[in-house]
């Protein structure tokens, strides 16, 4: 059976700005080629199971011609794979996805094209400059900065394009560049004339250079600029003074590594994603629930005998309330027992069932809840959470005369993949910070290792911790704390990271 051929836009650079529609059909891709100024964090969309090709081009050097990537889709989707080329900005846009469209159309394969955000129009509004705007231009032009090197001439025409008022865009010009601006010059256009050359847009690396027609090949010698950049030339260039954003972003330029698990990362990502930086998810460790649901059963029938249920973690909280649901009861179950969370985030997975903490301790730890729970003598307390945690809680209870009943209802497991990500990233020196929200996300990176291993690989990267029992573990391991969240929440963390760069979020 044949397959089928997706070509896919995949934006400018920044992962967000992918379509829905490429993220849909790269999950149901079983190969997947892709090119060099493609996001290689998109790839966390294709199935772990699938084929990944790289074919990308760079400089000059190409791992394969356009003819040889055109016979591998065909073959590929010949032989019945779904095939996606995930591809730089849009694929009709100086992006050779007409010519692939073609081979595939004439081979008698079904295709897909799913156009992407063009970095032509991405790119400077990241660097703050409209390509059209009613007072300044009315008109914009894409120009490809290198022509095929089989034609024997330019068919670009310098002295139309030298007349006109509107936006001037080159893609890929940069090693034309002392052409393009003499084709340019050459044909009366001013000296004076605005141009922007954006590096990396739309990236934390995102350069931006502002000169003008005549000074812009020695400023862009002297500022050492190269490839990949977009050529701006007209007035709506001297826009950006006022509309500068993107790189005004407080964590602009910063990368920082995430190591809880994948479930509990993403509001974590996403705020540090609005904040300016480039967030990698390398979790450590995975959830994994117990086979437990007879004891957690028999404890839910029984809840009115007690005074307090305590939740050291959304994880248990999540995975209790379920089990709640699914034997026939609801929130109603919990109506004449007290709540404890232990933090402000814990009582936020728990008014999601509609349940309104009766405790939150001041302090976010174990010692916190310690300090302001009253507990008398005799008192019931069910305290459902991981398999492997702190003896503080229920020992200290019970020497208060507590009577304790623990459940384990997870266990966290070692995250093989997040672990590998991570080191890839301290051993390149790719992360300028590593995150650690958990004792668990900590042990279950550190100890794949030796303690030189650990000094190497932490050596140049800032280490932030959530907390003072985060930041015990790690110097227990022989990990250097820089930071520490006063406030033991992501919320806090995210604080002190922004106070550790001495910026704030009106920066």
């Amino acid at each position: 059976m044949i397959g089928k051929v997706f070509l896919i836009g995949g934006g400018p650079g920044d992962p967000g700005l992918i379509t829905l529609r490429a993220v849909e059909c790269l999950r149901k891709s079983t190969l997947v080629v892709y090119d060099y100024l493609v996001n290689k964090q998109l790839l966390d969309y294709v199935p772990p199971e699938a084929e990944k090709i790289y074919v990308g081009k760079k400089g000059g050097e190409h791992s394969y011609s356009q003819s040889e990537i055109n016979e591998l889709i065909i073959e590929k989707a010949k032989a019945g794979e779904i095939v996606a080329h995930l591809k730089g900005g849009d694929p009709f846009l100086f992006g050779r996805g007409g010519e692939e469209a073609q081979a595939v159309a004439r081979a008698g394969i079904s295709f897909e094209i799913i156009p992407g955000v063009s970095s032509a129009f991405a790119i400077p509004a990241y660097a703050g400059i409209p390509v059209t705007h009613r007072d300044y231009s009315s008109s914009v032009h894409i120009i490809t900065g290198q022509e095929g090197s089989e034609k024997i001439s330019s068919k670009i025409d310098y002295s139309l394009l030298a007349r006109i008022d509107g936006t001037l865009i080159f893609l890929m010009g940069m090693k034309n560049l002392d052409k393009l601006v003499s084709d340019l010059l050459n044909n009366n256009k001013s000296l004076e004339t605005p141009v922007a050359v954006i590096r990396w847009g739309t990236l934390p690396e995102q350069e931006t250079l502002v000169s003008t027609l005549g000074s812009v090949v020695k400023d862009v010698e002297e500022r050492h600029f190269e490839p990949p950049c977009v050529i701006v030339i007209g007035d709506v260039v001297n826009l950006r003074k006022e509309l500068i954003w993107f790189e005004k972003k407080p964590l602009f330029r910063k990368r920082i590594a995430i190591t809880r698990p994948e479930s509990q990362g993403v509001e974590f990502i996403e705020a540090f994603e609005n904040l300016g930086a480039e967030v990698f998810s390398c979790p450590t460790i995975k959830i994994s629930p117990m086979d437990s649901s007879l004891l957690i059963d028999k404890e839910i029938m029984r809840l009115n005998e007690y005074n307090w249920i305590i939740f050291t973690s959304s994880n248990a909280v999540r995975i209790f309330m379920e089990r709640v649901f699914e034997i026939g009861r609801d929130s109603r179950a919990l109506g004449n027992v007290k709540v404890c969370v232990i933090g402000t985030k814990t009582g936020e997975s728990l008014f999601e069932y509609g349940i309104i903490p009766d405790l939150i301790p001041k302090e976010f730890i174990q010692e916190g809840i310690l300090k302001d729970l009253k507990i008398n003598p005799k008192d019931k307390v069910l305290l459902p959470r991981a398999s492997l945690a702190r003896d503080l809680l229920p020992v200290r209870l019970q020497e208060m005369g507590a009577i304790v009943e623990v459940i384990p209802l997870y266990e966290t497991i070692a995250d093989g993949n997040g672990i590998k990500k991570l080191k890839n990233l301290l051993n390149t020196n790719t992360a300028d910070i590593v995150t650690f929200t958990s004792s668990s996300t900590v042990l279950s990176f550190t100890r794949t290792m030796d303690e030189m291993e650990r000094m190497r690989l932490f050596k140049s990267v800032a280490v932030a911790s959530i907390g003072p029992i985060t930041s015990k573990v790690l110097r227990t391991e022989g990990v250097k704390v820089d930071i520490e969240a006063k406030e033991y929440t992501t919320q806090g963390l995210i604080k002190a990271i922004l106070e550790y760069f001495n910026v704030s979020t009106n920066a």
